[in-house]
């Protein structure tokens, strides 16, 4: 049995970092080596796991790849930390401006990366079954209907707009609609239409859990790529060579 993957958690305060400690503990194939937060930790260690701040950044163990859901204030010094030790970076940090967007770009040519608005494995395959149709269906109407809970705000959600942006890509022309009720995690119904007959792709979120698992499931198979710009969907499978 191969060593498991050594991880770092940057933002591990947050309600998805929690989930992260919380889920890998489960999990034989990785080992979090080091927890980081904005402010000082009030306990250096809990459940085995050093903690560190912001600033003591460049004091954590060594580690394969870095799960960083954060903020953009944050996001600058978890990546030049993985570019200097040439390790993986898996992101869910929002609100990058564009000068991030491209620095992690340029990342890429140094390390393997990926930051994705959505890692619920799900709804990477929604993407492509979305990608999929667009182009096998032009001239069809493509609508997608988006609901999540009242707190809320940003509308359409991220993911809404990935998906359009797969479908658009293709041709189609999203069009969005925006539902905020009660406390749904997260419902994205995509729908295309022609005359006479009509396709419903829809992926539902039962709970929040799935976006930290996912993250934890790409952080897992990122480790030891090559440098490159991945997708959550180029993760869903092993690498091919890594039973070789």
């Amino acid at each position: 049995m191969s060593a498991p993957v050594r991880v770092l958690v940057h933002g591990a305060s947050g309600r998805m970092g929690q989930a992260l400690l919380r889920l890998a503990r489960e999990r034989a194939d990785l080992q979090v080596v080091g927890a980081v937060s904005g402010s000082a930790p009030r306990q250096r260690v809990v459940d085995g796991v050093p903690y560190f701040g912001g600033s003591e950044l460049g004091g954590v163990p060594t580690f394969d790849v870095a799960i960083d859901f954060s903020l953009p204030q944050g996001f600058d010094a978890v990546l030049a930390l993985c570019e200097r030790r040439g390790a993986a970076l898996v992101s869910g940090t929002t609100g990058l401006s564009s000068a991030q967007c491209e620095a992690l770009d340029a990342a890429a040519a140094r390390i393997p990366v990926v930051w994705a608005s959505n890692f619920s494995l799900g709804v990477a395959v929604l993407e492509d079954l979305v990608r999929r149709a667009a182009a096998l269906l032009p001239g069809w109407d493509c609508d997608i209907v988006e609901s999540h809970h009242t707190r809320k705000l940003d509308a359409p959600s991220g993911t809404a707009l990935t998906l359009g942006e797969a479908a658009a890509g293709q041709g189609a022309q999203p069009r969005y609609a925006s539902l905020r009720a009660g406390d749904i995690v997260g419902e994205h119904l995509v729908q295309f239409t022609g005359v006479g007959e009509r396709i419903e792709l829809v992926h539902r979120a039962g709970n929040r859990d799935i976006f930290a698992a996912g993250a934890l499931h790409v952080a897992q198979r990122l480790a030891g790529r090559a440098p490159q710009r991945y997708a959550v969907a180029d993760l869903l499978a092993p690498a091919p060579d890594a039973t070789g």
